[in-house]
């Protein structure tokens, strides 16, 4: 016998019994970033190699190990998208979206990056993306970490630190940079294998390490906040301000980075402890060099990502409650003219009552083969047509959740009864 097919290691099946998680948590999502006023951009999964490898940095992490990348029939490098940033400022820049215009602009889908597959992390994930363009004051900073406040809001998440800190420009921070090295390099003995690549080539990015060997020598390492100008000094305080009047509680975070060098000012990440070591579960900032970077003209952004894996598995951590999408009504049918009859009956229904969801039985089946089949599709009301109630022009109408008397109702009545019983919009 051949052996089953399996899925792709780290790329995952979403089963009906789990799609109606992602429905409510994608719903969520979009109804907050729709009341600001933000506008959907839908991207291709795949994009010429050159865009990641400028954007995200040819010696990261993501470009040298985790990128599925491969050559097409004409010899051309793409790439699956490892995230969706460099994607939509591409967009933006070939369509001319920033030419003496602001955007406010939101993406969601799926990423690709071939990393060590665990809980909330694998090798497709899903994203979705806020990117705002063209504005370069601290409100645009508080706007999007407004909203990304206002969706743990909606979900229900309570356990949650905002974290917060300024990367300078880049004349500043490349003086930070300068100091930092020159720090590292006196502690090179108690640098890892990671921290000694990096060193030549990101520096920064070692202030992440989770190494615990190395975290004394990181906290004793030379603060940003301490290399800051004046412009961006002024900038923070602005940002700080706006959250302090909005209620918003946050951590300056002097560790927090980002090592490439179009990133500046305003950075962020909302954490949580309930999800061991992946405890990043939103980050983002401000990258106003991107656009020159990639070839445009300077422009102004800021944006962050979320990743819907990991959001879900919090989502469950704290037991939240995930309303499911049963169908409203299940039509049971026995006799040939039922069969017949009720297609086209339960058709009418749907036309009358837009947002019902009724599901036919089909396949035929005994009255109580069709009663189990409905009571498993968590039905509330059952709708039972035999050639009997045809004949009549009839339908029995029955609770599947309560105990209460079966009803036999004409059929033009039929529609009146299931909105007066339950709400179908």
């Amino acid at each position: 016998m051949a052996k089953t097919l399996q899925a792709v290691r780290g790329m995952n099946d979403i089963l009906p019994g789990e799609s109606s998680s992602w429905q409510y948590l994608e719903d969520t999502l979009r109804e907050v970033v729709h009341a600001y006023g933000y506008q959907e951009i839908r991207l291709p999964l795949l994009e010429k190699t050159e865009l990641f490898k400028r954007s995200i940095g040819e010696v990261t992490d993501i470009v040298e190990k985790e990128m599925y990348t491969f050559d097409d029939r004409n010899g051309d490098s793409l790439t699956l998208r490892p995230e969706g940033t460099a994607s939509c400022v591409r967009a933006c820049m070939q369509h001319g979206l920033l030419h003496n215009q602001v955007q406010r602009l939101w993406y969601a889908g799926p990423m690709f990056r071939h990393e060590r597959p665990q809980k909330g992390r694998y090798r497709q994930f899903h994203q979705i993306g806020i990117e705002a363009f063209g504005m370069d004051g601290p409100d645009i900073d508080a706007e999007i970490i407004f909203m990304s406040a206002r969706i743990w809001e909606r979900l229900g998440l309570r356990d949650t630190v905002l974290q917060i800190n300024s990367l300078g420009t880049p004349a500043s921070r490349e003086d930070y940079r300068a100091a930092l090295v020159t720090y590292l390099r006196a502690h090179e003995s108690g640098l890892d294998e990671d921290s000694l690549r990096r060193l030549q080539s990101n520096p920064l990015r070692i202030l992440d390490s989770k190494n615990p060997d190395m975290q004394a020598l990181i906290e004793a390492a030379p603060q940003l906040p301490d290399y800051l100008d004046d412009e961006s000094r002024l900038h923070f305080a602005g940002l700080c301000a706006l959250l302090d009047a909005a209620g918003i509680a946050y951590e300056v975070n002097p560790r927090l980075v980002r090592g490439l060098d179009y990133y500046s000012k305003t950075v962020f990440e909302w954490v949580t402890d309930q999800l061991g070591a992946q405890g990043t579960i939103c980050a983002g900032g401000r990258y106003d060099g991107l656009v020159e970077y990639l070839g445009g003209k300077p422009t102004p952004a800021f944006g962050f990502a979320i990743g819907l894996e990991r959001l879900l598995a919090l989502l469950e951590a704290g037991n939240a409650k995930i309303p499911v999408s049963h169908p409203h009504v299940y039509l049971v049918l026995n006799g040939q003219q039922a069969v017949q009859h009720g297609m086209v009956f339960a058709e009418q229904l749907r036309s009358t009552l837009p947002g019902l969801r009724l599901q036919t039985n089909c396949g035929n089946g005994s009255f109580k083969s069709q009663f189990k089949r409905a009571d498993r599709s968590g039905a509330g009301i059952a709708l039972v047509m035999g050639d009997d109630e045809v004949a009549a022009g009839n339908v029995v109408l029955k609770s599947l959740r309560h105990e209460t008397e079966q009803e036999t109702l004409s059929q033009q009545h039929v529609a009146a009864r299931i909105n007066e019983i339950i709400d179908v919009n």
